[in-house]
Protein backbone atom coordinates (compact mmCIF):
# COMPACT_ATOMS: atom_id res chain seq x y z
CA UNK A 1 0.00 0.00 0.00
CA UNK A 2 1.29 3.48 -0.87
CA UNK A 3 2.13 6.02 1.87
CA UNK A 4 -0.76 8.30 0.78
CA UNK A 5 -3.22 5.37 0.87
CA UNK A 6 -2.03 4.50 4.41
CA UNK A 7 -2.54 8.11 5.49
CA UNK A 8 -6.07 8.09 4.01
CA UNK A 9 -6.90 4.84 5.83
CA UNK A 10 -5.45 6.10 9.13
CA UNK A 11 -7.51 9.31 8.81
CA UNK A 12 -10.66 7.27 8.07
CA UNK A 13 -10.16 5.05 11.13
CA UNK A 14 -9.75 8.17 13.25
CA UNK A 15 -12.86 9.81 11.79
CA UNK A 16 -15.04 6.71 12.44
CA UNK A 17 -13.75 6.43 16.02
CA UNK A 18 -14.19 10.18 16.52
CA UNK A 19 -17.79 9.94 15.26
CA UNK A 20 -18.52 7.06 17.66
CA UNK A 21 -17.15 9.16 20.54
CA UNK A 22 -19.05 12.32 19.56
CA UNK A 23 -22.85 12.15 20.11
CA UNK A 24 -23.42 15.14 17.79
CA UNK A 25 -21.36 13.67 14.90
CA UNK A 26 -22.90 10.21 15.43
CA UNK A 27 -26.42 11.69 15.32
CA UNK A 28 -25.61 13.47 12.01
CA UNK A 29 -24.25 10.21 10.50
CA UNK A 30 -27.20 8.06 11.66
CA UNK A 31 -29.89 10.55 10.57
CA UNK A 32 -28.11 11.02 7.22
CA UNK A 33 -28.27 7.23 6.75
CA UNK A 34 -32.01 7.28 7.47
CA UNK A 35 -32.69 10.10 4.98
CA UNK A 36 -30.67 8.31 2.29
CA UNK A 37 -32.49 5.02 2.98
CA UNK A 38 -35.88 6.72 2.54
CA UNK A 39 -34.76 8.29 -0.75
CA UNK A 40 -33.24 4.99 -1.94
CA UNK A 41 -36.48 3.00 -1.71
CA UNK A 42 -38.44 4.54 -4.64
CA UNK A 43 -35.29 4.84 -6.75
CA UNK A 44 -34.33 1.19 -6.21
CA UNK A 45 -37.86 0.16 -7.16
CA UNK A 46 -37.92 2.35 -10.29
CA UNK A 47 -34.44 1.11 -11.37
CA UNK A 48 -35.69 -2.48 -10.97
CA UNK A 49 -38.53 -1.63 -13.33
CA UNK A 50 -36.01 -0.14 -15.83
CA UNK A 51 -34.01 -3.39 -15.65
CA UNK A 52 -37.18 -5.43 -16.11
CA UNK A 53 -36.80 -7.34 -12.83
CA UNK A 54 -38.71 -7.73 -9.54
CA UNK A 55 -38.40 -4.66 -7.21
CA UNK A 56 -36.86 -6.96 -4.58
CA UNK A 57 -33.70 -7.27 -6.73
CA UNK A 58 -33.18 -3.50 -6.67
CA UNK A 59 -33.92 -3.16 -2.96
CA UNK A 60 -31.69 -6.09 -1.95
CA UNK A 61 -28.92 -4.74 -4.22
CA UNK A 62 -29.14 -1.35 -2.52
CA UNK A 63 -28.84 -2.99 0.93
CA UNK A 64 -25.91 -5.29 0.09
CA UNK A 65 -24.05 -2.63 -1.97
CA UNK A 66 -24.34 0.02 0.76
CA UNK A 67 -23.29 -2.31 3.61
CA UNK A 68 -20.45 -3.93 1.61
CA UNK A 69 -19.00 -0.67 0.28
CA UNK A 70 -19.10 0.84 3.81
CA UNK A 71 -16.30 -1.63 4.66
CA UNK A 72 -14.63 -2.19 1.29
CA UNK A 73 -14.82 1.21 -0.46
CA UNK A 74 -12.11 3.85 -0.67
CA UNK A 75 -14.34 6.94 -0.32
CA UNK A 76 -16.05 7.39 3.09
CA UNK A 77 -19.65 8.74 3.08
CA UNK A 78 -20.20 7.79 -0.58
CA UNK A 79 -23.40 5.83 -1.21
CA UNK A 80 -23.46 2.83 -3.55
CA UNK A 81 -26.70 1.10 -4.49
CA UNK A 82 -28.77 -0.06 -7.47
CA UNK A 83 -28.46 2.60 -10.20
CA UNK A 84 -30.21 3.56 -13.41
CA UNK A 85 -27.01 3.53 -15.49
CA UNK A 86 -26.24 -0.08 -14.52
CA UNK A 87 -29.91 -1.07 -14.95
CA UNK A 88 -29.93 0.30 -18.53
CA UNK A 89 -26.74 -1.58 -19.48
CA UNK A 90 -27.82 -5.04 -18.28
CA UNK A 91 -31.62 -4.82 -18.87
CA UNK A 92 -31.36 -6.77 -22.19
CA UNK A 93 -29.96 -9.80 -20.30
CA UNK A 94 -33.06 -10.15 -18.09
CA UNK A 95 -35.33 -9.54 -21.07
CA UNK A 96 -33.67 -12.02 -23.46
CA UNK A 97 -32.11 -14.71 -21.25
CA UNK A 98 -33.89 -14.65 -17.88
CA UNK A 99 -33.07 -13.78 -14.29
CA UNK A 100 -30.32 -16.38 -13.69
CA UNK A 101 -28.22 -15.05 -16.56
CA UNK A 102 -28.93 -11.53 -15.24
CA UNK A 103 -27.51 -12.40 -11.78
CA UNK A 104 -24.52 -14.18 -13.39
CA UNK A 105 -23.81 -10.99 -15.38
CA UNK A 106 -23.76 -8.94 -12.16
CA UNK A 107 -21.27 -11.36 -10.53
CA UNK A 108 -19.00 -11.39 -13.61
CA UNK A 109 -19.13 -7.57 -13.79
CA UNK A 110 -17.94 -7.49 -10.19
CA UNK A 111 -15.03 -9.80 -11.06
CA UNK A 112 -14.10 -7.53 -14.00
CA UNK A 113 -14.17 -4.49 -11.68
CA UNK A 114 -11.86 -6.18 -9.15
CA UNK A 115 -9.40 -7.04 -11.95
CA UNK A 116 -9.57 -3.51 -13.42
CA UNK A 117 -9.15 -2.00 -9.94
CA UNK A 118 -6.08 -4.12 -9.17
CA UNK A 119 -4.69 -3.26 -12.64
CA UNK A 120 -4.79 0.44 -11.69
CA UNK A 121 -7.69 1.73 -13.82
CA UNK A 122 -8.33 4.44 -11.19
CA UNK A 123 -5.15 6.21 -12.31
CA UNK A 124 -6.83 6.82 -15.71
CA UNK A 125 -9.10 9.35 -13.97
CA UNK A 126 -6.44 12.04 -14.40
CA UNK A 127 -7.16 12.00 -18.14
CA UNK A 128 -10.69 13.33 -17.55
CA UNK A 129 -10.53 17.16 -17.96
CA UNK A 130 -12.29 19.59 -15.66
CA UNK A 131 -14.73 20.64 -18.41
CA UNK A 132 -15.88 16.99 -18.72
CA UNK A 133 -16.32 16.85 -14.92
CA UNK A 134 -18.46 20.00 -15.04
CA UNK A 135 -20.49 18.48 -17.91
CA UNK A 136 -20.85 15.25 -15.90
CA UNK A 137 -22.17 17.12 -12.85
CA UNK A 138 -24.56 19.29 -14.87
CA UNK A 139 -25.95 16.41 -16.92
CA UNK A 140 -26.36 14.41 -13.73
CA UNK A 141 -28.44 17.21 -12.23
CA UNK A 142 -30.60 17.26 -15.38
CA UNK A 143 -31.05 13.44 -15.28
CA UNK A 144 -31.99 13.55 -11.57
CA UNK A 145 -34.62 16.17 -12.38
CA UNK A 146 -35.90 14.34 -15.48
CA UNK A 147 -36.30 11.17 -13.41
CA UNK A 148 -38.85 13.09 -11.27
CA UNK A 149 -40.94 14.31 -14.23
CA UNK A 150 -43.02 11.08 -14.56
CA UNK A 151 -44.11 11.60 -10.93
CA UNK A 152 -45.37 15.10 -11.84
CA UNK A 153 -47.33 14.19 -14.98
CA UNK A 154 -50.93 12.84 -14.97
CA UNK A 155 -51.16 13.12 -11.16
CA UNK A 156 -53.78 14.69 -8.85
CA UNK A 157 -53.47 18.47 -8.53
CA UNK A 158 -52.65 18.12 -4.80
CA UNK A 159 -49.24 16.67 -5.72
CA UNK A 160 -48.00 20.09 -6.89
CA UNK A 161 -48.66 22.08 -3.68
CA UNK A 162 -47.15 19.17 -1.70
CA UNK A 163 -43.95 19.25 -3.79
CA UNK A 164 -43.83 23.04 -3.39
CA UNK A 165 -44.33 22.71 0.40
CA UNK A 166 -41.47 20.19 0.59
CA UNK A 167 -39.15 22.53 -1.32
CA UNK A 168 -40.09 25.47 0.96
CA UNK A 169 -39.32 23.35 4.07
CA UNK A 170 -35.89 22.45 2.67
CA UNK A 171 -35.13 26.08 1.78
CA UNK A 172 -36.30 27.63 5.09
CA UNK A 173 -35.44 25.03 7.78
CA UNK A 174 -31.61 25.10 7.38
CA UNK A 175 -31.73 28.84 8.21
CA UNK A 176 -33.55 28.06 11.47
CA UNK A 177 -31.82 24.88 12.68
CA UNK A 178 -29.47 22.17 11.45
CA UNK A 179 -30.18 19.63 14.22
CA UNK A 180 -32.17 17.42 11.83
CA UNK A 181 -31.67 17.30 8.03
CA UNK A 182 -34.28 19.32 6.15
CA UNK A 183 -35.05 16.45 3.69
CA UNK A 184 -36.12 14.18 6.60
CA UNK A 185 -38.37 16.90 8.07
CA UNK A 186 -39.94 17.45 4.62
CA UNK A 187 -40.62 13.72 4.15
CA UNK A 188 -42.12 13.29 7.66
CA UNK A 189 -44.21 16.49 7.44
CA UNK A 190 -45.71 15.76 4.01
CA UNK A 191 -46.41 12.13 4.95
CA UNK A 192 -48.06 13.26 8.21
CA UNK A 193 -50.30 15.80 6.43
CA UNK A 194 -51.26 13.28 3.70
CA UNK A 195 -52.13 10.55 6.24
CA UNK A 196 -54.00 12.79 8.73
CA UNK A 197 -56.06 14.51 6.02
CA UNK A 198 -56.48 11.30 3.99
CA UNK A 199 -55.22 12.96 0.80
CA UNK A 200 -55.37 10.78 -2.34
CA UNK A 201 -51.67 11.10 -3.32
CA UNK A 202 -49.51 8.56 -5.25
CA UNK A 203 -47.21 6.88 -2.72
CA UNK A 204 -44.19 4.55 -2.54
CA UNK A 205 -46.50 1.52 -2.36
CA UNK A 206 -47.76 2.33 -5.87
CA UNK A 207 -44.21 1.90 -7.26
CA UNK A 208 -44.13 -1.85 -6.57
CA UNK A 209 -44.39 -4.55 -3.91
CA UNK A 210 -41.92 -4.37 -1.05
CA UNK A 211 -40.13 -7.58 0.09
CA UNK A 212 -41.27 -9.26 3.32
CA UNK A 213 -38.18 -11.43 3.96
CA UNK A 214 -34.39 -11.02 4.22
CA UNK A 215 -32.15 -11.63 1.18
CA UNK A 216 -30.59 -15.12 1.09
CA UNK A 217 -27.53 -16.61 -0.63
CA UNK A 218 -28.12 -18.06 -4.09
CA UNK A 219 -26.08 -19.36 -6.99
CA UNK A 220 -27.39 -18.52 -10.49
CA UNK A 221 -28.66 -21.60 -12.30
CA UNK A 222 -26.65 -21.21 -15.54
CA UNK A 223 -24.41 -23.72 -17.35
CA UNK A 224 -20.74 -22.97 -16.56
CA UNK A 225 -19.46 -23.08 -20.13
CA UNK A 226 -18.05 -20.88 -22.90
CA UNK A 227 -21.50 -20.25 -24.41
CA UNK A 228 -22.73 -18.67 -21.17
CA UNK A 229 -19.57 -16.53 -21.03
CA UNK A 230 -20.15 -15.35 -24.62
CA UNK A 231 -23.69 -14.27 -23.69
CA UNK A 232 -22.94 -12.42 -20.45
CA UNK A 233 -19.33 -11.15 -20.88
CA UNK A 234 -20.11 -8.15 -23.18
CA UNK A 235 -22.88 -6.91 -20.85
CA UNK A 236 -20.75 -7.62 -17.75
CA UNK A 237 -17.79 -5.68 -19.15
CA UNK A 238 -20.01 -2.73 -20.12
CA UNK A 239 -21.56 -2.74 -16.63
CA UNK A 240 -18.06 -2.89 -15.06
CA UNK A 241 -16.90 0.15 -17.04
CA UNK A 242 -20.07 2.20 -16.45
CA UNK A 243 -20.02 1.35 -12.73
CA UNK A 244 -16.35 2.23 -12.28
CA UNK A 245 -16.61 5.44 -14.29
CA UNK A 246 -19.61 6.67 -12.32
CA UNK A 247 -18.15 5.58 -8.97
CA UNK A 248 -14.72 7.14 -9.53
CA UNK A 249 -16.20 10.40 -10.84
CA UNK A 250 -18.53 10.53 -7.84
CA UNK A 251 -15.59 9.85 -5.49
CA UNK A 252 -13.68 12.74 -7.11
CA UNK A 253 -16.72 14.99 -6.64
CA UNK A 254 -16.99 14.06 -2.93
CA UNK A 255 -13.25 14.71 -2.54
CA UNK A 256 -13.85 18.25 -3.84
CA UNK A 257 -16.91 18.84 -1.63
CA UNK A 258 -15.25 17.58 1.56
CA UNK A 259 -11.67 18.76 0.82
CA UNK A 260 -10.35 15.26 1.59
CA UNK A 261 -8.53 12.56 -0.36
CA UNK A 262 -9.78 9.04 -1.03
CA UNK A 263 -8.17 5.79 -2.17
CA UNK A 264 -9.53 5.42 -5.74
CA UNK A 265 -7.85 2.05 -6.34
CA UNK A 266 -9.50 0.62 -3.23
CA UNK A 267 -12.81 2.13 -4.36
CA UNK A 268 -12.48 0.44 -7.77
CA UNK A 269 -11.88 -3.11 -6.47
CA UNK A 270 -14.28 -2.47 -3.56
CA UNK A 271 -17.07 -1.74 -6.06
CA UNK A 272 -16.27 -5.06 -7.76
CA UNK A 273 -16.29 -7.02 -4.51
CA UNK A 274 -19.59 -5.38 -3.50
CA UNK A 275 -21.16 -6.35 -6.85
CA UNK A 276 -20.00 -9.98 -6.45
CA UNK A 277 -21.55 -10.09 -2.93
CA UNK A 278 -24.72 -8.42 -4.26
CA UNK A 279 -25.01 -10.96 -7.10
CA UNK A 280 -24.75 -13.92 -4.72
CA UNK A 281 -27.53 -12.39 -2.60
CA UNK A 282 -29.77 -12.07 -5.66
CA UNK A 283 -29.35 -8.30 -6.16
CA UNK A 284 -29.22 -6.47 -9.51
CA UNK A 285 -25.82 -4.84 -8.88
CA UNK A 286 -25.02 -1.16 -8.87
CA UNK A 287 -22.40 1.52 -8.35
CA UNK A 288 -21.96 4.86 -6.59
CA UNK A 289 -25.16 6.95 -6.58
CA UNK A 290 -24.41 10.59 -7.06
CA UNK A 291 -27.87 11.84 -6.04
CA UNK A 292 -27.95 9.85 -2.79
CA UNK A 293 -24.29 10.65 -2.10
CA UNK A 294 -25.08 14.37 -2.38
CA UNK A 295 -28.07 13.96 -0.03
CA UNK A 296 -25.67 12.24 2.39
CA UNK A 297 -22.67 14.58 2.10
CA UNK A 298 -24.16 17.96 1.09
CA UNK A 299 -27.72 18.02 2.43
CA UNK A 300 -27.17 15.92 5.59
CA UNK A 301 -23.53 16.72 6.36
CA UNK A 302 -22.28 13.11 6.72
CA UNK A 303 -18.53 12.46 6.48
CA UNK A 304 -17.81 8.86 7.55
CA UNK A 305 -18.48 5.22 6.63
CA UNK A 306 -21.10 5.05 9.42
CA UNK A 307 -23.67 6.92 7.29
CA UNK A 308 -23.16 4.54 4.34
CA UNK A 309 -23.51 1.48 6.58
CA UNK A 310 -26.59 2.88 8.34
CA UNK A 311 -28.23 3.71 4.97
CA UNK A 312 -28.06 0.01 4.06
CA UNK A 313 -29.24 -1.16 7.49
CA UNK A 314 -32.12 1.35 7.64
CA UNK A 315 -33.14 0.40 4.09
CA UNK A 316 -33.51 -3.25 5.07
CA UNK A 317 -35.30 -2.44 8.36
CA UNK A 318 -37.67 -0.03 6.59
CA UNK A 319 -38.66 -2.26 3.65
CA UNK A 320 -38.84 -5.56 5.59
CA UNK A 321 -39.92 -4.40 9.06
CA UNK A 322 -41.87 -1.22 8.31
CA UNK A 323 -42.96 -1.84 4.73
CA UNK A 324 -46.54 -0.74 5.49
CA UNK A 325 -45.35 2.61 6.90
CA UNK A 326 -42.87 3.24 4.06
CA UNK A 327 -45.56 2.40 1.49
CA UNK A 328 -47.69 5.42 2.55
CA UNK A 329 -44.89 8.00 2.04
CA UNK A 330 -46.19 10.25 -0.78
CA UNK A 331 -43.98 10.32 -3.87
CA UNK A 332 -44.41 14.13 -3.74
CA UNK A 333 -42.14 14.24 -0.66
CA UNK A 334 -39.36 12.25 -2.34
CA UNK A 335 -39.74 14.21 -5.59
CA UNK A 336 -39.26 17.46 -3.62
CA UNK A 337 -36.05 16.05 -2.07
CA UNK A 338 -34.67 14.97 -5.43
CA UNK A 339 -35.53 18.31 -7.10
CA UNK A 340 -33.52 20.09 -4.39
CA UNK A 341 -30.66 17.62 -4.94
CA UNK A 342 -30.78 18.35 -8.68
CA UNK A 343 -30.72 22.13 -8.10
CA UNK A 344 -27.85 21.76 -5.61
CA UNK A 345 -25.90 19.47 -7.93
CA UNK A 346 -26.00 21.72 -10.99
CA UNK A 347 -22.96 24.00 -11.37
CA UNK A 348 -24.85 27.24 -12.05
CA UNK A 349 -21.60 29.22 -12.16
CA UNK A 350 -20.54 27.23 -15.25
CA UNK A 351 -23.43 28.57 -17.36
CA UNK A 352 -23.31 32.18 -16.13
CA UNK A 353 -22.65 34.55 -19.06
CA UNK A 354 -19.43 36.02 -17.59
CA UNK A 355 -18.05 32.47 -17.10
CA UNK A 356 -18.98 31.39 -20.63
CA UNK A 357 -17.32 34.53 -22.06
CA UNK A 358 -14.18 34.04 -19.95
CA UNK A 359 -13.69 30.32 -20.66
CA UNK A 360 -11.98 29.23 -23.90
CA UNK A 361 -14.52 28.23 -26.57
CA UNK A 362 -13.10 24.67 -26.62
CA UNK A 363 -13.81 24.21 -22.87
CA UNK A 364 -17.45 25.25 -23.35
CA UNK A 365 -17.81 22.91 -26.35
CA UNK A 366 -16.47 19.97 -24.28
CA UNK A 367 -18.83 20.73 -21.38
CA UNK A 368 -21.88 21.14 -23.63
CA UNK A 369 -21.11 18.02 -25.71
CA UNK A 370 -20.86 15.97 -22.48
CA UNK A 371 -24.22 17.30 -21.27
CA UNK A 372 -25.99 16.83 -24.62
CA UNK A 373 -24.80 13.22 -25.06
CA UNK A 374 -25.63 12.22 -21.46
CA UNK A 375 -29.12 13.73 -21.61
CA UNK A 376 -29.75 12.21 -25.07
CA UNK A 377 -28.56 8.70 -24.15
CA UNK A 378 -29.39 8.77 -20.39
CA UNK A 379 -25.97 7.15 -19.99
CA UNK A 380 -23.31 9.03 -18.01
CA UNK A 381 -20.50 6.76 -19.21
CA UNK A 382 -21.15 7.42 -22.93
CA UNK A 383 -21.32 11.16 -22.27
CA UNK A 384 -18.02 11.19 -20.37
CA UNK A 385 -16.26 9.13 -23.07
CA UNK A 386 -17.56 11.49 -25.80
CA UNK A 387 -16.53 14.51 -23.70
CA UNK A 388 -12.99 13.15 -23.26
CA UNK A 389 -12.73 12.39 -27.01
CA UNK A 390 -13.92 15.90 -27.92
CA UNK A 391 -11.45 17.40 -25.41
CA UNK A 392 -8.58 15.31 -26.83
CA UNK A 393 -9.45 16.28 -30.42
CA UNK A 394 -9.66 20.00 -29.61
CA UNK A 395 -6.44 19.81 -27.57
CA UNK A 396 -4.59 18.04 -30.40
CA UNK A 397 -5.90 20.65 -32.85
CA UNK A 398 -4.76 23.49 -30.59
CA UNK A 399 -1.30 22.01 -29.97
CA UNK A 400 -0.85 21.20 -33.68
CA UNK A 401 -1.05 24.92 -34.49
CA UNK A 402 1.78 25.68 -32.03
CA UNK A 403 4.35 23.95 -34.27
CA UNK A 404 6.39 26.33 -36.44
CA UNK A 405 9.03 25.82 -39.14
CA UNK A 406 11.59 28.57 -39.86
CA UNK A 407 13.76 28.37 -43.07
CA UNK A 408 17.18 29.97 -43.45
CA UNK A 409 19.77 29.53 -46.26
CA UNK A 410 23.35 29.61 -44.95
CA UNK A 411 26.73 29.53 -46.70
CA UNK A 412 29.09 26.69 -45.77
CA UNK A 413 32.90 26.99 -45.36
CA UNK A 414 33.47 25.40 -48.77
CA UNK A 415 31.31 28.03 -50.48
CA UNK A 416 28.28 25.74 -50.95
CA UNK A 417 24.87 26.55 -49.50
CA UNK A 418 22.54 24.67 -47.09
CA UNK A 419 18.89 25.23 -46.27
CA UNK A 420 18.43 25.01 -42.47
CA UNK A 421 14.89 24.36 -41.24
CA UNK A 422 14.41 25.04 -37.50
CA UNK A 423 11.31 23.19 -36.23
CA UNK A 424 9.76 24.44 -32.97
CA UNK A 425 6.97 22.66 -31.03
CA UNK A 426 5.64 19.18 -30.31
CA UNK A 427 5.65 16.80 -33.27
CA UNK A 428 2.85 14.20 -33.23
CA UNK A 429 0.18 12.94 -35.65
CA UNK A 430 -1.82 16.20 -35.72
CA UNK A 431 1.16 18.52 -36.28
CA UNK A 432 3.51 16.30 -38.30
CA UNK A 433 0.95 15.81 -41.09
CA UNK A 434 1.39 19.52 -41.92
CA UNK A 435 5.20 19.30 -41.58
CA UNK A 436 5.58 17.72 -45.03
CA UNK A 437 4.16 20.85 -46.73
CA UNK A 438 6.50 23.30 -44.92
CA UNK A 439 9.56 22.62 -47.12
CA UNK A 440 10.61 24.22 -50.43
CA UNK A 441 11.77 21.07 -52.19
CA UNK A 442 12.40 22.61 -55.64
CA UNK A 443 14.16 25.81 -54.54
CA UNK A 444 16.41 24.44 -51.77
CA UNK A 445 20.14 23.89 -52.37
CA UNK A 446 21.62 20.38 -52.45
CA UNK A 447 22.19 20.23 -48.68
CA UNK A 448 19.20 20.41 -46.31
CA UNK A 449 19.44 20.42 -42.49
CA UNK A 450 16.40 19.86 -40.24
CA UNK A 451 17.10 21.19 -36.72
CA UNK A 452 14.86 19.58 -34.05
CA UNK A 453 16.58 21.14 -31.01
CA UNK A 454 13.37 22.95 -29.97
CA UNK A 455 10.94 20.12 -30.71
CA UNK A 456 10.15 16.55 -29.65
CA UNK A 457 9.26 13.49 -31.77
CA UNK A 458 6.29 11.79 -30.09
CA UNK A 459 5.04 9.12 -32.48
CA UNK A 460 5.42 7.02 -35.63
CA UNK A 461 3.45 9.58 -37.68
CA UNK A 462 6.25 12.11 -37.16
CA UNK A 463 8.98 9.61 -38.11
CA UNK A 464 6.99 8.70 -41.24
CA UNK A 465 6.67 12.42 -42.10
CA UNK A 466 10.44 12.98 -41.68
CA UNK A 467 11.12 9.89 -43.86
CA UNK A 468 8.74 11.23 -46.53
CA UNK A 469 10.53 14.62 -46.51
CA UNK A 470 13.95 12.93 -46.83
CA UNK A 471 12.69 10.65 -49.64
CA UNK A 472 11.31 13.61 -51.63
CA UNK A 473 14.61 15.49 -51.36
CA UNK A 474 16.58 12.37 -52.35
CA UNK A 475 14.48 12.03 -55.51
CA UNK A 476 15.70 15.50 -56.42
CA UNK A 477 19.32 14.49 -55.71
CA UNK A 478 19.54 16.41 -52.44
CA UNK A 479 20.77 15.24 -49.00
CA UNK A 480 18.92 15.66 -45.68
CA UNK A 481 20.53 15.72 -42.23
CA UNK A 482 18.46 15.73 -39.04
CA UNK A 483 20.20 17.34 -36.05
CA UNK A 484 19.42 18.42 -32.47
CA UNK A 485 17.17 15.53 -31.43
CA UNK A 486 16.93 14.83 -27.69
CA UNK A 487 17.65 11.27 -26.52
CA UNK A 488 14.01 10.08 -26.50
CA UNK A 489 13.34 11.53 -29.98
CA UNK A 490 16.59 10.13 -31.40
CA UNK A 491 15.82 6.68 -29.98
CA UNK A 492 12.27 6.67 -31.43
CA UNK A 493 13.53 7.93 -34.79
CA UNK A 494 16.35 5.35 -34.95
CA UNK A 495 13.96 2.48 -34.21
CA UNK A 496 11.30 3.46 -36.76
CA UNK A 497 13.05 5.27 -39.62
CA UNK A 498 13.00 3.28 -42.84
CA UNK A 499 10.47 0.82 -41.36
CA UNK A 500 7.34 2.82 -42.21
CA UNK A 501 5.64 3.25 -45.61
CA UNK A 502 5.99 6.89 -46.69
CA UNK A 503 3.69 6.71 -49.73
Amino acid sequence: MSHSAQLVEHHEDNSVMAALRSPKRLRIEVIAGLVVALALIPEAISFSIIAGVDPRLGLFASFTMAVSIAFLGGRPAMISAATGAVALVIAPVARNYGIDYFIATVILAGVFQVLLGVAGVAKMMRFIPRSVMVGFVNSLAILIFLAQVPHMVDVPFLVYPMIAAGIVVMLVLPRVTDIVPAPLVAIVAITGVAVVLGLPLPDVGDEGDLPTSLPSLLFPDVPLNLETLEIIAPYAFAMALVGLLESLLTAKLVDDITDTHSDKTREAWGQGAANVITGFFGGMGGCAMIGQTLINVKASGARTRISTFMAGVFLLILVVGFGDVVAVIPMAALVAVMIMVAVGTFDWHSIALPTLRRMPKSENIVMLSTVVVVVATHNLAIGVVVGVLVAMTLFARRVAHLTETHRQVVENKDGSFSAVYTVTGELFFASSNDLYTQFEYADDPESVVIDLTNSHVWDASTVAALDAIATKYERKGKTVEIIGQNDASADRHAKLTGQLPTH
